[in-house]
């Protein structure tokens, strides 16, 4: 694969190069520009330009070359994905419960990240680099639609979305016992609990982040109930942490919920079933959709049969 070549010519006045391309190049980052131009990847009226700073002026040429992405450390699997949503910049999928997002210590692989490389082998990659990028995550044991971005311009277009918090995420949860209002927004900081450093806590504004999750029932039980739960914010745990907070744990939670669970389930009752979200180059929002699992829709089956 050989280096993509982008031509420019200055057009009026003088400004800084980096500056530059980042107007002319909008789907790479600022460092990434900066980092091709420091290793030599851009010329400026045919001489090689490693100043970020450099000064261009009306009329000079600005040649840049985009080499191809570098192999990741990341090794690619064959590990079966359901795809909801695919296009030239994203891929959409419903995780199952149980995988693992991104390689980390003890998760060296069976992860998703090494299931789309699999799956899409030839994909442009992130910041030079042959990898999808992950513009949020979901937990080992919740299932649901996840985005993976294929380029840079897409993984910027979509994590300024996610930071403006203009994407819509809906969850739905099992939960035992019952909230204390059909409906309501929890508004509680999140941080790390200060006597078990591995999990998350509501804490004190001034120790934690700002998080906010809105929850909506469903279906009543006589010992759970259904919510629908729209989080506005993007903290670790936020959900279970939050509902835990309220007195109403999810259901089979090991690390938030009951000591012993109220229903016998290997995986939490989570799962991230709708998100809406504007992809890349669109003016118009689209939704997706991630039925339930067959686990969880047997759980709810039985708790309707036995009401």
């Amino acid at each position: 694969m050989s280096d993509t070549v982008h031509r420019f010519v200055y057009p009026a006045g003088s400004g800084r190069l980096d500056k530059f391309l980042v107007e002319q190049l909008p789907e790479f980052t600022r460092s990434r520009l900066q980092g091709l131009i420091k290793d030599g990847f851009v010329q400026v009226n045919e001489k090689v330009a490693t100043k970020t700073g450099l000064t261009v002026e009306a009329g000079m040429e600005v040649v840049v070359r985009v080499p191809p992405p570098q192999p990741s450390d990341l090794v690619a699997e064959d590990i079966p994905l359901e795809v909801i949503f695919e296009n030239d910049d994203l891929i959409v999928v419903n995780k199952p419960a149980g995988m693992v997002v991104h390689p980390a210590a003890g998760h060296a692989s069976g992860t998703l990240v090494n299931a789309a490389l699999g799956y899409a082998p030839d994909l442009e990659g992130i910041s030079g680099e042959q990898r999808p990028g992950l513009v949020h995550r979901l937990d080992k044991d919740t299932s649901g639609l996840i985005l993976l971005a294929k380029n840079d311009r897409a993984y910027h277009w979509l994590q300024d979305q996610f930071r403006l918090r203009q994407v819509k995420k809906v969850y739905l949860a099992l939960v035992d016992g019952h909230p204390p209002t059909p409906t309501g927004r929890i508004e509680a900081a999140i941080g790390r609990d200060p006597s078990q450093r591995k999990k998350m806590a509501v804490v004190p504004d001034a120790k934690g982040r700002e998080s906010v999750s809105e929850y909506f029932t469903r279906e009543v039980f006589p010992e759970h109930t259904l919510l629908d739960v729209h989080p506005h914010t993007g903290r670790t745990h936020q959900i279970r942490v939050h509902l835990a907070f309220l007195g109403c744990p999810v259901t089979a939670d090991p690390v938030y919920g009951t000591r012993k669970p109220s229903i016998d389930l290997k995986r939490h009752f989570l799962h991230a079933y709708k998100l809406t979200v504007r992809l890349p180059g669109e003016s118009e929002e689209r939704t997706f959709e991630a039925p339930l699992p067959a686990e969880l829709e047997a759980v709810l089956a039985d708790l309707r049969h036995n009401s």
